[in-house]
């Protein structure tokens, strides 16, 4: 009997061990053929050509890296000072309409770039670059705010009712208490807004236009364009090394918010504002207001003739419905809108399997003791997130130069777009079901699996139906993201099977007032399905505080 007990011990981790690289398999499998080696491959052919060290040596390239930086830290700045006052309102006022305002804030983040920019063009129709910065600002506002909140909501008001108590004002209160425990949600959230700014591709490309170029502009520009393979490598290298530092730093926020001691839940911390309190409350809804006027600028273009004796005029929502009098899109606005949705629907599929995979994953690594285990969840933690930071379009020129090794030539197949975009949206999905899963109490999986319950019948039991709601929201919320996703699809997409944020962009590079109309109506219904899905995500009650998408 001791025997059999000593040797049940000792196989059952190593069972335990190859279940989870078993699991592992398929993530990692995915990252390394749909991304590792797509990007290696164009980086090395940069090197091969020789031109890798002049590029890198060219001022033009520093100066690009520097304007990237430059723009993305004023924009991460900007977000920052916004999201503060809406996190406040998020996590310490009880009112009518706070929980809609939560809903409105997190809008801006999934809009599709090209909307985005078009929305920014109706109130700057010259672009620029305050608009440029301001619009990146507009997108990453929700991420400072729920991932602040959702720390805000958990601290001690009592902490601050002391020194308060002994003579401080508000906001002494605010910079000696408050912002010294905020500060690691601050820190990381500020990192992955840097990220994303540093990242912009659509924004830049619509409101930059060839004054204002970034490192991933100029990354597209000279692989498409130019077919400068040295170049764009020397720049991807460059933005690389950018992105890293970026996650880095957010890593060691997120870990020490991780570590932060929550006392009371929202419910208990919440109130009615009193005294000055209201200056922080008219500041957050200043600012969603702020938020939602490109959006109505936008709606209004969509139905302006652009003509002040015309007015108003509904003609570029006709033109969609077919092949449109205007001859810029070789298929209809609505077969456009039709592949939107088929190719979001495929990537987000992919993109739960691998995202979901994952998770489990990283989950039993972190249960897991030991230094090892811990480190290997930190390292592919960190491999998840680099696909949000790697030029999408050195993913997809690298995609036309190595997919074809593949059995059946993926490069001509329709999940080459899907696959792409899984890429983006898969950091996505981990960081919603992560937290989450990482919240199941342990105690019922063990007490499953002392009462004879395989692995699988534990996830089926236990896991799967605490986690549900939240794998239906990470599901939606990776839809919409696809949805209007613009970086890698621009360059994969074919002219006769465009998306419709392609089609938006084919649009507005065409000279013509009905291309114009057809543009912004476009961008109008994307936006419209857009807000729609983050509402019912919202409202399915998932998508909250620490389980949103400030959760990097």
């Amino acid at each position: 009997m001791a025997h059999a007990t000593r040797r049940l011990s000792t196989t059952r981790p190593t069972f335990r061990g190859a279940g989870l690289a078993a699991l592992a398999v398929l993530p990692l499998g995915f990252l390394v053929v749909f991304f590792a080696w797509p990007v290696a491959a164009i980086v090395a052919r940069g090197f091969g050509s020789g031109g890798v060290g002049t590029a890198i040596g060219d001022p033009l390239t520093w100066e690009l890296a520097g304007f990237t930086v430059a723009s993305a830290g004023v924009s991460t700045i900007v977000a920052v000072l916004a999201g503060l006052p809406v996190a406040f309102l998020l996590a310490r006022v009880r009112l009518p309409g706070v929980s809609l305002v939560r809903t409105l804030v997190l809008v801006p983040f999934v809009l599709p770039t090209v909307v985005v920019g078009l929305a920014f063009r109706a109130l700057w129709p010259d672009g620029g670059l305050l608009p440029l910065v301001l619009a990146n600002a507009f997108f990453n506002v929700a991420v400072v705010a729920r991932t602040v909140s959702g720390l805000w909501s958990h601290l001690d008001p009592r902490t601050v009712d002391a020194a308060r108590a002994l003579g401080a004002s508000p906001w002494r209160a605010f910079r000696s208490v408050t912002l010294p425990a905020l500060a690691p949600a601050v820190a990381s959230s500020a990192a992955v807004v840097f990220l994303f700014c540093a990242t912009s591709f659509g924004v830049v490309l619509i409101l930059g236009g060839a004054k204002y170029r970034t490192l991933e502009t100029e990354i597209y520009l000279r692989t498409v364009e130019l077919l400068d393979l040295s170049g764009a490598a020397a720049l991807s290298l460059v933005q690389f090394a950018a992105v890293v530092a970026a996650l880095v730093v957010g890593a060691l926020a997120r870990r020490r918010r991780e570590n932060a001691v929550r006392l009371r839940s929202r419910s208990e911390t919440a109130r009615r504002p009193r005294g000055g309190e209201w200056w922080a409350v008219s500041a957050g809804l200043a600012v969603v207001a702020l938020l939602m006027t490109p959006i109505v600028a936008l709606l209004v273009e969509s139905v302006s003739t652009g003509s002040d004796s015309d007015g108003f005029s509904l003609a570029g929502y006709a033109a969609l419905a077919g092949q449109g009098t205007s001859g810029a899109l070789q298929v209809s606005g609505w077969d456009a809108a039709s592949m939107s949705l088929r190719t979001a629907f495929d990537a987000t599929t992919l993109a739960m399997i691998v995202g979901v995979l994952a998770s489990v994953v990283l989950v039993a690594l972190r249960r897991t003791p030991g230094r090892l285990a811990r480190g290997m969840g930190e390292t592919m933690d960190a491999a998840l997130m680099l696909p949000l930071g790697v030029s999408a379009v050195t993913v997809g020129f690298g995609y036309l130069v190595t997919l074809d090794a593949l059995p059946g030539d993926l490069r001509t197949s329709p999940l080459l777009v899907p696959l792409a975009q899984a890429l983006v949206i898969i950091p996505l999905i981990v960081r919603m079901v992560l937290p989450v899963l990482r919240s199941v109490d342990i105690r019922l999986r063990q007490a499953a699996s002392t009462l004879g319950a395989s692995p699988g019948r534990v996830w089926r039991e236990i896991d799967l139906p605490l986690t549900a709601r939240s794998l239906v929201a990470a599901a939606g919320f990776g839809y919409v993201v696809a949805l209007g996703e613009f970086g890698a699809t621009s360059f994969l997409a074919r002219p006769d099977a465009p998306t419709l944020p392609v089609a938006v962009a084919t649009l507005i590079s065409r000279p013509g007032e009905l291309n114009n109309q057809m543009a912004y109506a476009a961008c109008a219904l994307l936006m419209i399905v857009t807000v729609v899905a983050v509402v019912l995500i919202d409202r399915f009650g998932a998508v909250r505080g620490q389980n949103s998408v400030g959760e990097f």
